[in-house]
């Protein structure tokens, strides 16, 4: 056996030689691509909105951070800070998967897979955010309906705050949650005018949301079927002007006879 093994040492040495020389050096995109893929690295590009541009980060695990913030520098420097890991301009720009989904949900379908990395915010921050992508598009809550959805009821002033730290504005539409009594509030993504612009952009009224907040009204039931809404519940907008019927308090409608929505679940909330 071994003076077979000394016949073919040459060819062996031969075949050896052969497969160092198919040795190459790996891509220069590997190592970062693979970071991101693992989510230990992001990449961003610019995204057209109702708002105007706005940067897009995101990496294997999702979308992880969105800002209007006023150059590139400025929004590396956003992402470092609060991921402490590598950030990179996407040299293609935004994937055509993510591009389309993204689009899809700001149209309002809510089918569309947009996954969001939403490591470092703690269970009761993601059960608000998660909350708050299930509002429909041309509807807004009060932060005591999200508060009530989570089983948190108590827990209004935290949502404000959970809502206000929104690492992906836009892609969890924290513009559909306005303040408790009604008022439309303050926006992390470019305060209250850009809320104000999605809003409408999305077809409500914020001027009319205003009206209704300054005359306490909370609530809009039906004369015809006896159900009580949110105002911009989809079922509200639908009541003609003679079986609308207007209401400070669930309490008050449920006083005179009406009903809940089941669609949007108007509850009694702590202020």
């Amino acid at each position: 056996m071994s003076d077979q093994l000394e016949t073919f040492e040459p060819e062996l040495a031969a075949v050896e030689s052969a497969l160092r020389e198919l040795r190459v050096a790996a891509p220069r995109t590997l190592l970062p691509n693979t970071l991101v893929a693992a989510g230990l690295a992001d990449e961003y590009a610019s995204l057209p909105t109702a708002i105007g541009d706005v940067w897009v980060a995101w990496n294997g695990r999702g979308v992880s951070w969105v800002s209007a913030a006023p150059s590139a520098e400025a929004f590396e420097a956003d992402v470092r800070a609060a991921f402490d890991r590598p950030v990179r301009r996407a040299p293609t720009g935004l994937p055509a998967r993510l591009a389309t989904a993204i689009a899809r949900r700001l149209a309002g379908d809510r089918r569309a897979n947009v996954p969001v990395d939403l490591r470092g915010r703690t269970p009761f921050e993601q059960a608000v955010l998660l909350k708050a992508g299930q509002i429909p598009r041309g509807e807004v809550r009060p932060y005591g309906w999200v508060a009530a959805e989570i089983g948190r009821p108590h827990a209004v002033r935290a949502v404000g705050t959970a809502l206000a730290h929104n690492p992906v504005p836009l892609v969890i539409p924290c513009h559909r949650v306005v303040r408790s009594d009604g008022h439309i509030g303050q926006y992390s993504l470019g305060g209250p005018e850009n809320k104000r612009t999605l809003i409408a952009w999305e077809g409500l009224d914020p001027d009319e949301l205003e009206r209704l907040a300054r005359a306490g009204i909370r609530y809009i039931g039906s004369r015809t079927t006896g159900v009580v809404c949110h105002p911009s519940c989809h079922q509200a907008q639908r009541i003609t002007d003679r079986h609308r019927v207007a209401f400070r308090s669930l309490e008050q409608a449920e006083d005179a006879g009406f009903r809940p929505c089941l669609k949007c679940r108007p509850v009694a909330f702590a202020a």
